[in-house]
């Protein structure tokens, strides 16, 4: 349980400015908050990851909203320039996953930024390993439509 809720908060907080300091503190307390929480589990038919992954996505949200007022880390390496390209990358990848369907765009985050397996997301989102794969599949090309669009009207891709 640790190691998903470690995953999930990662793949979350990765981006935001002084998120990755947070990871492991927040991946501990999805892992406390379910404990406290067992006493209260009813089994409903839906796999225990999905228990564990909405007070996850609870946790994740109270320190996204913590960080938000929070300045950001001024010890990074990178020069100026570099945290420029980086952060105007970041901010265009961010973009075209907005574009996505909620769900697609979950799926990718716990898929590719978390590093999930498909059996790990399926249970997490309460879906099929081959749903996911499928699912996945769409959220890729769909993205590289995207890319391909901007291409074609000349717009910069993120590289």
């Amino acid at each position: 349980m640790r190691a998903v809720a470690h995953r999930y908060v990662r793949s979350r907080l990765w981006n935001s400015p002084g998120g990755a300091d947070m990871v492991d503190d927040v991946a501990q307390d999805v892992c406390v908050t379910v404990f406290g929480a067992l006493s209260r589990y009813r089994d409903e038919g839906r796999p225990f990851e999905a228990f564990v992954y909405g007070i996850a996505a609870r946790k994740v949200a109270d320190a996204q909203r913590a960080l938000a007022g929070q300045p950001a880390a001024a010890d990074e390496p990178l020069t100026s320039e570099e945290q420029a390209v980086r952060q105007s990358e970041v901010q265009h990848i961010m973009g075209l996953l907005e574009k996505l369907p909620p769900k697609l765009r979950e799926i990718l985050r716990l898929r590719v930024v978390a590093g999930m397996s498909a059996e790990e997301t399926a249970r997490a989102l309460g879906m099929t390993p081959g749903a996911v794969r499928v699912a996945q599949h769409r959220a890729l090309n769909t993205l590289r439509g995207f890319v391909g669009h901007e291409a074609k009207m000349g717009k910069p891709s993120a590289r």
